[in-house]
């Protein structure tokens, strides 16, 4: 049963020998382009590029493009590049996304092809590392892009490529990624219906994938909490306003924001402090604490009510002690949400690539993806595919955006021919 699907999802009328024709024809583009990939994936992980400079990943995207006969638009937020291929008969549009950047990580895996790029990051000279295997989704993505570009004259639709950078954020004072391309009207001019999005993890086995209906990923906002007091000495604490233990009450007055002041049975949330700053000495009260933490949640209206009781929390709390507290919210990414019906529609699609005991559905991950700006503009579907090889325990091995993670390079035919079969099958599902 493994390839009667294939036939349905080019929208072929065809029986007997003709399917069974089309069925060796896909399977050899499958092995024809398999090799292919691996190669753009060592190629662009040895030239790995930070967000917003990926300037010769898109060049090497754009050349891979055209050489297609594709439609191609470069400078998009900066560095991202879309094509556009058109369908020979009428249908939908279906985006399929992969981001482009890396990471400021100095590579330690051991492969011939492993990174030795260094740049300045933050001021400081660093390694630059695809230790989150955007390589693989950039080579994927060109993967289904000559796959599906071998069949244009049966497509009963249109395909769109988005290559996007800085899915990892933007440098300090610039905007990035997803929310720029749709802020530069992406998808107001290029109209998907759809849009399909992966992500290699370590988490799982290699050619395992994963995916949940509704939502999958956290939102991302990150916060500061500046406390100001007065300077006083240390031991005469009564002359001035200390910060510091105001601060220590908001922390712990914060954290009953999500256990008693949230609906938490709707879905979870986390309001967690991962830095305190304050203070020069042991015995000097200073004038000002900076408090700064994240928060984690996969409601957006849930999300809403954070930021304000976190504002209100804070700044009661301060002025019970008789200091000041100036919150503000950065907003990150959303949830990333799958779309119900997209995802009934892609799960038997994915058995048909990876196999029935190897797709699977996994629990929520409070990690974020700024795909969410996508899966908000449009229908949405983002799924895992797992890169760790058989015989190492997925617990046990590298996670992303370790200086040691490691791709199992089986993985990328499932990948490619993943995001191939998703956009045949919404075409054959919702052409007329």
């Amino acid at each position: 049963m493994r390839r009667l699907f294939m036939p349905l999802a080019l929208g072929l009328a065809l029986s007997g020998t003709a399917a069974a024709q089309e069925n060796t024809n896909l399977e050899r583009m499958l092995a024809q382009t398999e090799d292919k990939v691996i190669e753009w994936r060592r190629h662009i992980h040895q030239n790995p590029e930070l967000g917003n400079r990926e300037f010769e990943t898109a060049k090497y995207v754009t050349r891979h493009l055209e050489s297609l006969g594709m439609e191609v638009e470069t400078g998009i937020a900066h560095t991202g590049v879309v094509g556009l291929l058109k369908g020979g008969k009428p249908g939908p549009t279906v985006a399929l996304r992969a981001d482009m950047d890396a990471l400021p990580v100095t590579e330690e895996v051991d492969v011939p092809f492993a990174s030795k790029v260094t740049t300045e990051y933050n001021g400081e000279e660093v390694g630059v590392m695809h230790a989150c295997g955007h390589d693989t989704h950039v080579a994927m993505l060109m993967g289904a892009a000559e796959i599906l570009a071998g069949m244009r004259d049966e497509l009963r639709g249109n395909v769109l490529f988005v290559f996007q950078p800085a899915e990892e954020g933007a440098p300090e004072g610039e905007e990035g990624g997803a929310e720029l391309m749709l802020k530069e009207g992406l998808f107001k001019k290029y109209k998907p219906d759809v849009a399909f999005g992966q992500h290699v993890t370590s988490s799982l086995p290699v050619n395992v994938i994963g995916y949940r209906s509704g939502p999958l990923m956290a939102s991302s906002d990150r916060f500061r909490i500046m406390v100001e007091g007065r300077q006083t000495h240390g031991s005469r604490p009564w002359g001035g306003v200390d910060p510091i233990t105001t601060a220590a009450q908001i922390v712990m007055g914060v954290q009953t924001i999500v256990s008693r002041q949230i609906d938490i049975t709707k879905e979870p949330a986390v309001v967690s402090f991962g830095k305190i700053d304050g203070g020069v000495r042991n015995n000097i009260i200073p004038d000002n604490v900076e408090l700064v933490g994240t928060i984690r949640n996969f409601d957006m209206d849930n999300r809403q009510q954070i930021f304000e009781r976190l504002k209100i929390t804070a700044e009661n709390i301060a002025q019970s002690a008789g200091a000041k507290a100036d919150v503000t919210i950065f907003e990150g990414y959303p949830v990333t949400v799958n779309d119900p019906t997209l995802t009934e529609m892609a799960v038997p699609a994915l058995r048909e690539v990876a196999g029935e005991r190897r797709v699977m559905e996994i629990p929520k991950i409070t990690g974020a993806e700024d795909f969410s700006f996508f899966a908000n503009e449009v229908p949405g579907f983002y799924y895992f595919l797992g890169v760790t090889p058989k015989g190492t325990d997925p617990s046990k091995a590298a996670s992303n955006h370790s200086p040691r993670f490691y791709v199992d390079e089986k993985a990328l035919k499932t990948g490619t021919e993943a995001l191939t079969l998703l956009a045949l099958t919404y075409m054959a599902n919702n052409s007329q």
